[in-house]
């Protein structure tokens, strides 16, 4: 900084009537100094405290200050001219002080011009300065613009403007009376609103101060619309694919005209033209606001496929501008129509072993839609016998493909299914149900090829055996099944004769009373035929086991003694410990299992003089005879057999102990003695064999003669086949019938339960029959104590 000093002295003794003056840039820093006052004044700087020298600002603030002891004025506060001396229209700006001195007193005025400098920069009062032009002014046209404004003066004030690039707009600047500076905004070329709405400009004020300070303000030029511009569809021509069967109110399109223009020169509204039909009005509703297309009506391809359309979008200017667009709406097919199925024939119901290809039924098919919509395919379940044959176009026949069987399937129903090739593919179906009628091509069947029934001995004649039944899966007549018995003989006895079965539900029966001793099984067959023509028949093997009842008791047959007497035995008393004394044995004519034998004691005089072996019936001693023992020895065995209830036969064997066999067995210790083979126990046994035998031989004999006689033809009509000859309900109800040959059991028949004598065979004229009974349990072999009775033809 330096400081400008133009002094002026003006001299008087007593008071100072002249005018000091200083001249200092604004803005100095605090401390500085302006002047030495004292020097200027011509003071003396030793007295300069003794006469009080002192500084007074006249209606300032205190920005200057006095050093009392050097006598400098220097700066306190910072001076800002522009502050000091608001008004622009000052050349000059000037601080008024006076210093005051006692002792003389004396007053001096003091001036102190503030010298600018340029320390503001041009201000706009606005930082935005907004116009609205027309688009339609025109070139040249000028509009005014607020001028910037600077604090400092002279050459420091606003000198100049400039304005940013721009290709529709320059400025003037321009000099007002009292010298500012301001600019008018010149149009140098026609706006257009639709291509650039808004011009942002930027107005640059500078000042021709050292260095040059500047201040800018935006210049927004907003351009007004005119209706220059006509609504634009984003596509003239449109060619639209709808769905049929669309729904009331489904969007077709949103049509989007544009309108470059703003304001009521945009809004658009939508109508349809004159060379819109009737019937597209009728389908299609227009939205005249938004634009929008949609469906006002049904859409049906097969009524009507293309709707033809032209829109006019018009804005709402003064002048109202329109554009047009051409649409065209096709309307798709739609897979909405199901198939349909015809049964033009249908053959129900046939019978089951019709023949292969026989045509069953025609079914014709048909679809409204196009295309692959209207394509159909008929089918039917693949698990069954039959089969689809096209005979021509959409007609089929439906054919047997595999043999048809009615006891497997009785009746089919036959779904027939129709589905066409849309997406996605619609189907209808009908169900027919076909019958069969019944053919007799089953044979009838038994659950078991093989029976074997098991039947207690002694059994009641009439008695249910078992039921063999049949099963035949054919109806009707064909269904029926009749039982027979095939006739076989055994031993000249017809099975018809031995059993009899229930021809309607196979119920086998016997005819008589077996004997498990006599007859012990039986093998025929039985056939099961149905009522079809021609009629089928089966038959099943029947195997008849007599189970044996434990019908039989024991008989004794040693040692032999006669009916009801008792066994006497001599043994010497010598006997040693151990010795047979005697041997039981029975027998039993039932079966294995009834006829085992066990042999106990029943009595015994001395229980520890004897044993009795219970599986073979060997009675030993357990020690010699001693003299206290009695001389007589009686012993009750029982056989008893292994049936349930158990039977039994007992035998007493009477012993009698002789002293002179003493010495002669003692005799027999010394030296052997041969072998007696006509001992008492063999002797029984030779005498039973040879009895047996010669009753064999004797029976032989007469049956040989029997069959060698020659009966005469009787002219007599000979009883009936069941005829009743002999009944002995009191003495035969519990007896064996004995013949003398085995002829005579072709003769008769025998039905020991009841006591009944049946004829099975026409009897000769002139023969006769001698009948004896057993009573059962006696262990008689011949009929010489038996009941007797003589049959004379």
């Amino acid at each position: 900084r330096y400081v400008i000093l133009a002094i002026i002295f003006s001299f008087a003794r007593c008071t100072s009537a002249s005018v000091t003056h200083y001249s200092i840039p604004e803005e100095m820093k605090e401390g500085s100094v302006v002047a030495n006052l004292a020097t200027d004044l011509g003071l003396d700087m030793k007295t300069l405290n003794q006469r009080k020298m002192r500084l007074d600002i006249i209606a300032n603030k205190k920005y200057l200050d006095l050093n009392k002891e050097t006598g400098e004025l220097y700066v306190v506060e910072k001076i800002d001219r522009e502050h000091i001396c608001p008004t622009k229209s000052l050349a000059s700006c000037y601080l008024k002080l006076e210093v005051i001195l006692d002792n003389p007193v004396r007053i001096f005025n003091i001036e102190v011009e503030i010298l600018d400098i340029n320390d503001n920069a041009p201000q706009f009062r606005r930082d935005a300065i907004h116009l609205d032009i027309s688009e339609a002014t025109s070139r040249g046209e000028r509009f005014s613009l607020s001028n910037a404004v600077d604090p400092d003066v002279g050459s420091n004030s606003v000198k100049t403007y400039y304005l940013s690039e721009s290709e529709y707009f320059n400025i003037e600047v321009q000099t007002g009376r009292d010298g500012s500076k301001f600019a008018d905004l010149i149009l140098k070329k026609t706006l257009d609103r639709e291509k650039k709405p808004v011009h942002n400009l930027i107005l640059t004020a500078i000042d021709g101060g050292t260095p040059a300070r500047s201040g800018t303000a935006s210049v927004i030029v907003r351009v007004l619309d005119t209706n220059d511009n006509t609504p634009t569809f984003d596509k003239d021509n449109m060619n639209i694919k709808m769905m049929e069967n669309s729904p009331i109110g489904s969007l077709v399109v949103d049509l989007n005209a544009t309108d470059l223009d703003e304001g009521s020169n945009s809004d658009i509204t939508y109508s349809y033209s004159l060379y819109t039909s009737e019937k597209t009005q009728e389908t299609f509703n227009l939205n005249p606001t938004t634009g929008e297309i949609t469906v006002k009506g049904v859409l049906n391809y097969e009524d009507f496929r293309i709707y033809d359309m032209e829109v006019i979008a018009a804005d709402k200017g003064a002048s109202s501008l329109t554009g047009q667009c051409t649409i065209k709406i096709l309307v798709e097919d739609m897979n909405d129509n199901h198939p349909e199925i015809s049964i033009k024939s249908f053959q129900s119901p046939v019978t089951e072993n019709i023949e292969l290809d026989t045509v069953i039924a025609v079914v014709s098919v048909s679809d409204k839609d196009s295309g692959d919509n209207g394509i159909v395919d008929l089918h039917i379940p693949d698990n069954m016998p039959f089969k689809l044959r096209e005979s021509s176009d959409n007609y089929y026949e439906l054919v047997v493909s595999e043999p048809l069987d009615r006891e497997k399937v009785p009746e089919y129903d036959i779904t027939f299914t129709v589905t066409d090739r849309g997406s996605p593919p619609l189907s209808d179906n009908e169900t027919m149900t076909l019958e069969l009628l019944d053919v007799n091509d089953n044979v009838p069947q038994f659950p078991q090829s093989f029976y074997t029934i098991r039947v207690m001995e002694n059994n009641a004649p009439g008695a249910l055996l078992s039921s063999l039944t049949a099963f035949d899966p054919d109806l009707h007549e064909n269904q029926y099944l009749v039982y027979f018995i095939i006739e076989k003989e055994i031993a000249n006895t017809s099975m018809s004769m031995l059993f009899s079965i229930n021809p309607e539900n196979g119920n086998l029966y016997a005819l008589k009373t077996f004997d498990y001793e006599i007859e012990k099984e039986f093998l025929f067959h039985i056939e099961a035929r149905d009522s079809g023509s021609p009629p089928l028949s089966s038959n099943v093997t029947v195997h008849i086991i007599i189970v044996d009842q434990n019908d039989n008791a024991p008989v004794i047959v040693s040692p032999w003694r006669a009916h009801g007497s008792v066994v006497e035995e001599k043994i010497p008393r010598s006997t040693d410990k151990g010795s047979l004394i005697a041997k039981v044995i029975a027998l039993d004519t039932d079966s294995v299992h009834n006829s085992r034998i066990t042999y106990q004691f029943l009595q015994v005089t001395d229980a520890t003089l004897f044993s009795l072996d219970q599986y073979n019936g060997e009675i030993r001693t357990m020690r010699m005879f001693s003299y206290r023992d009695p001389r007589h020895q009686r012993l009750v065995v029982v056989a008893k057999d292994n049936g349930e209830p158990a039977l039994s036969a007992t035998v007493t064997i009477k012993l009698t102990t002789m002293e002179t066999a003493v010495k002669a067995y003692s005799d027999m210790t010394e030296e052997p003695l041969e072998y007696d083979i006509f001992s008492d126990i063999n002797l029984y046994l030779v005498i039973g064999l040879g009895s047996v035998s010669f009753l064999l031989l004797i029976t032989i004999l007469v049956t040989i003669v029997i069959k060698c006689q020659k009966p005469k033809p009787s002219k007599a009509a000979p009883p009936s086949r069941n005829s009743v000859i002999s009944e002995r309900n009191s003495t035969i109800a519990d007896s064996t019938l004995v013949s003398n040959d085995a002829y005579w059991y072709s003769l008769f028949l025998a039905e020991t339960r009841k006591g009944k004598l049946v004829v099975r065979q026409p009897l000769p004229k002139g023969s006769r029959y001698i009948v004896s009974s057993i009573p059962r349990g006696t262990g008689l072999t011949d009929t010489s104590d038996s009941a007797a009775s003589t049959l004379q033809v």
